[in-house]
């Protein structure tokens, strides 16, 4: 180390039995810890098809706050036709607060009630998708009276694909009150590193200006119902092949 700090210089060539000793110990440490047999592909098997509760269901109705569901729990609006429908109640002196959220700052979405500033635009029903930190796209209705209301929002992809854009339609009590349309979709995932919410929001908002809250930012009604129904997965077959070969030919 004194004469070669940083390792710069390759002994392996000229020092080859102690490269053959050194390895040797690695392995039998590696057996008697249980390393073996070493595999280098992380993304192979980070993708490969795994058993889940959400496998191959369109139809997930909840009740009620829950928080912490990882993205391999939660149902997946990506690529894909969607509704949520949020049966709400609503307290005396207005709404606030989060509904459902899958993602954060880095991506995601969120259908809440607005928080608004001194009493100013608070209580409205927001669906906003985060595409990424890229751009942001709100859906957004009057106010809410206290009471019962059914809050939905319906996404329809404008083509097959990957991370295609379509029309997004924000209803409340069967009534549209917003419409809005984005260019593109995220196409993979949400970040790993944010969660499925019901009633709250765990880690960080989706919103960054417009709208924008602070979390835990829980709901001050009462979620009496939340659904949401999954259309078809829209990718196409060529989309599939090339994610395939992307996945098996990976090296990390």
């Amino acid at each position: 180390m004194a004469e070669d700090p940083t390792e710069f210089n390759d002994l392996a060539a000229k020092m080859p039995d102690k490269l053959k000793q050194m390895q040797d110990l690695f392995y039998a440490e590696a057996k008697k810890h249980d390393v073996l047999p070493l595999d280098n592909s992380s993304l192979t098997r980070w993708n490969a098809p795994k058993p889940n509760l959400t496998g191959g269901r369109k139809v997930f109705t909840y009740a009620g706050a829950m928080t912490g569901i990882p993205n391999s729990g939660a149902p997946s609006i990506l690529n894909k036709a969607y509704v949520i429908t949020a049966e709400v109640t609503i307290p005396k002196g207005g709404g606030e607060g989060m509904i459902v959220t899958d993602g954060g700052r880095f991506g995601g979405y969120a259908l809440f009630l607005s928080k608004g500033v001194g009493g100013i635009r608070k209580g409205k029903p927001v669906f906003l998708y985060n595409l990424l930190n890229l751009k942001r796209t709100v859906w957004a209705g009057p106010e809410l009276s206290p009471g019962k209301h059914t809050i939905a929002f319906e996404f329809t992809p404008a083509a097959p694909g990957l991370g295609k854009g379509g029309t997004g339609v924000l209803k409340v009590d069967g009534k549209e009150v917003a419409r809005n349309t984005m260019e593109n979709s995220t196409p993979i995932t949400f970040p790993e590193d944010e969660t499925f919410d019901i009633g709250s929001d765990t880690r960080t908002g989706v919103a960054m200006v417009e709208y924008r809250y602070d979390v835990p930012f829980k709901f001050n009604g009462t979620i009496n119902k939340l659904t949401f129904n999954l259309g078809d997965e829209q990718v196409t077959a060529a989309e599939r092949e090339q994610m395939r070969k992307t996945v098996a030919g990976a090296r990390d």
